[in-house]
Protein backbone atom coordinates (compact mmCIF):
# COMPACT_ATOMS: atom_id res chain seq x y z
CA UNK A 1 0.00 0.00 0.00
CA UNK A 2 1.38 3.25 -1.24
CA UNK A 3 1.61 6.94 0.57
CA UNK A 4 -0.99 7.91 -2.01
CA UNK A 5 -3.30 5.35 -0.86
CA UNK A 6 -2.89 5.92 2.88
CA UNK A 7 -3.56 9.15 2.26
CA UNK A 8 -7.04 8.42 0.45
CA UNK A 9 -7.92 6.07 2.87
CA UNK A 10 -7.61 8.84 5.34
CA UNK A 11 -9.48 10.59 3.56
CA UNK A 12 -12.25 8.69 1.94
CA UNK A 13 -12.29 6.08 4.20
CA UNK A 14 -11.22 2.27 2.74
CA UNK A 15 -14.03 1.74 0.83
CA UNK A 16 -13.98 -1.29 -1.58
CA UNK A 17 -14.64 -0.28 -5.43
CA UNK A 18 -17.75 -1.41 -6.77
CA UNK A 19 -17.75 -4.29 -9.70
CA UNK A 20 -19.26 -3.14 -12.93
CA UNK A 21 -22.87 -5.68 -12.80
CA UNK A 22 -22.78 -8.17 -15.20
CA UNK A 23 -25.86 -9.79 -16.45
CA UNK A 24 -26.39 -13.72 -15.38
CA UNK A 25 -27.48 -16.40 -16.93
CA UNK A 26 -29.61 -18.69 -15.58
CA UNK A 27 -30.12 -22.40 -16.14
CA UNK A 28 -33.32 -23.78 -14.57
CA UNK A 29 -34.74 -27.01 -15.71
CA UNK A 30 -38.66 -27.51 -16.66
CA UNK A 31 -40.77 -29.15 -13.93
CA UNK A 32 -43.05 -32.40 -14.84
CA UNK A 33 -41.72 -32.34 -18.58
CA UNK A 34 -39.24 -35.39 -19.13
CA UNK A 35 -36.39 -34.89 -21.34
CA UNK A 36 -36.96 -31.10 -22.09
CA UNK A 37 -34.48 -28.63 -23.15
CA UNK A 38 -32.94 -26.57 -19.96
CA UNK A 39 -34.39 -22.84 -20.13
CA UNK A 40 -32.18 -20.08 -20.12
CA UNK A 41 -33.30 -16.78 -18.23
CA UNK A 42 -31.43 -13.91 -18.41
CA UNK A 43 -31.14 -11.30 -15.60
CA UNK A 44 -30.62 -8.00 -15.92
CA UNK A 45 -28.31 -6.27 -14.16
CA UNK A 46 -29.09 -4.37 -10.82
CA UNK A 47 -29.83 -1.24 -11.05
CA UNK A 48 -26.71 1.05 -10.33
CA UNK A 49 -25.90 2.84 -7.31
CA UNK A 50 -26.50 6.63 -7.03
CA UNK A 51 -23.08 8.11 -7.62
CA UNK A 52 -21.39 8.55 -4.10
CA UNK A 53 -21.35 12.31 -2.86
CA UNK A 54 -18.09 14.10 -3.05
CA UNK A 55 -15.85 14.04 0.20
CA UNK A 56 -15.12 17.35 1.64
CA UNK A 57 -11.23 17.01 1.71
CA UNK A 58 -11.46 20.60 3.75
CA UNK A 59 -13.77 19.89 6.24
CA UNK A 60 -11.75 16.34 7.11
CA UNK A 61 -8.60 18.29 7.43
CA UNK A 62 -9.63 20.94 9.18
CA UNK A 63 -10.71 18.82 11.95
CA UNK A 64 -7.80 16.49 12.32
CA UNK A 65 -5.74 19.45 12.58
CA UNK A 66 -7.81 21.34 15.38
CA UNK A 67 -7.64 17.59 17.13
CA UNK A 68 -4.20 17.57 16.74
CA UNK A 69 -4.42 21.02 18.76
CA UNK A 70 -0.84 22.16 16.80
CA UNK A 71 -0.83 25.35 14.24
CA UNK A 72 -0.33 22.88 10.82
CA UNK A 73 -0.97 24.55 7.55
CA UNK A 74 -2.21 21.50 5.35
CA UNK A 75 -3.10 24.34 2.81
CA UNK A 76 0.46 24.96 1.68
CA UNK A 77 2.18 22.24 3.18
CA UNK A 78 2.80 18.63 2.00
CA UNK A 79 4.21 17.60 5.26
CA UNK A 80 1.55 19.50 7.35
CA UNK A 81 -0.89 17.86 5.21
CA UNK A 82 0.37 14.90 6.30
CA UNK A 83 0.85 15.40 9.67
CA UNK A 84 -2.43 16.38 9.95
CA UNK A 85 -3.41 12.97 8.67
CA UNK A 86 -1.07 11.11 11.14
CA UNK A 87 1.10 9.95 8.09
CA UNK A 88 4.75 9.56 7.98
CA UNK A 89 5.53 12.82 6.29
CA UNK A 90 9.36 11.82 5.82
CA UNK A 91 11.46 12.31 2.93
CA UNK A 92 11.58 8.68 1.78
CA UNK A 93 7.64 9.48 2.04
CA UNK A 94 7.42 12.06 0.04
CA UNK A 95 9.99 10.59 -2.39
CA UNK A 96 7.51 7.80 -2.56
CA UNK A 97 4.90 9.83 -2.99
CA UNK A 98 6.75 12.00 -5.57
CA UNK A 99 7.43 8.70 -7.79
CA UNK A 100 3.02 7.06 -7.53
CA UNK A 101 2.47 10.82 -8.28
CA UNK A 102 4.84 10.25 -11.86
CA UNK A 103 7.01 13.13 -10.82
CA UNK A 104 9.30 13.85 -13.41
CA UNK A 105 10.95 17.60 -12.83
CA UNK A 106 14.50 18.19 -11.74
CA UNK A 107 13.91 19.86 -8.14
CA UNK A 108 16.05 18.34 -5.59
CA UNK A 109 14.20 15.78 -2.98
CA UNK A 110 12.84 18.10 -0.33
CA UNK A 111 13.15 21.14 -2.20
CA UNK A 112 10.36 23.73 -1.62
CA UNK A 113 9.87 23.49 -5.32
CA UNK A 114 9.18 19.93 -5.21
CA UNK A 115 6.93 20.37 -2.18
CA UNK A 116 4.71 22.81 -4.08
CA UNK A 117 4.27 20.72 -6.57
CA UNK A 118 3.62 17.21 -4.53
CA UNK A 119 0.69 19.68 -2.73
CA UNK A 120 -0.81 21.07 -5.69
CA UNK A 121 -0.66 17.71 -7.44
CA UNK A 122 -2.53 15.74 -4.92
CA UNK A 123 -4.76 17.85 -4.48
CA UNK A 124 -5.72 18.06 -8.20
CA UNK A 125 -5.80 13.60 -8.32
CA UNK A 126 -8.10 14.05 -4.65
CA UNK A 127 -10.46 15.88 -6.80
CA UNK A 128 -10.48 13.69 -9.50
CA UNK A 129 -11.12 10.83 -7.34
CA UNK A 130 -14.29 12.16 -5.43
CA UNK A 131 -12.83 14.99 -3.60
CA UNK A 132 -14.40 18.40 -2.87
CA UNK A 133 -11.25 20.41 -2.70
CA UNK A 134 -11.21 24.27 -2.45
CA UNK A 135 -10.85 25.81 -6.19
CA UNK A 136 -7.68 28.06 -4.63
CA UNK A 137 -5.94 24.86 -4.10
CA UNK A 138 -6.62 23.78 -7.49
CA UNK A 139 -4.62 25.98 -9.41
Amino acid sequence: MGVLSNIKDKLFGNKAAAEPAKTTNTVQSATNVSNAAPVVVNTPPPAPAPAPEPVDVEAILEAAVKAKGIKLNWRVSIVDLMRALDLDSSLAARKELAAELNYTGTAADGSYEKNVWLHKTLMKTLAENGGKVPKELLG
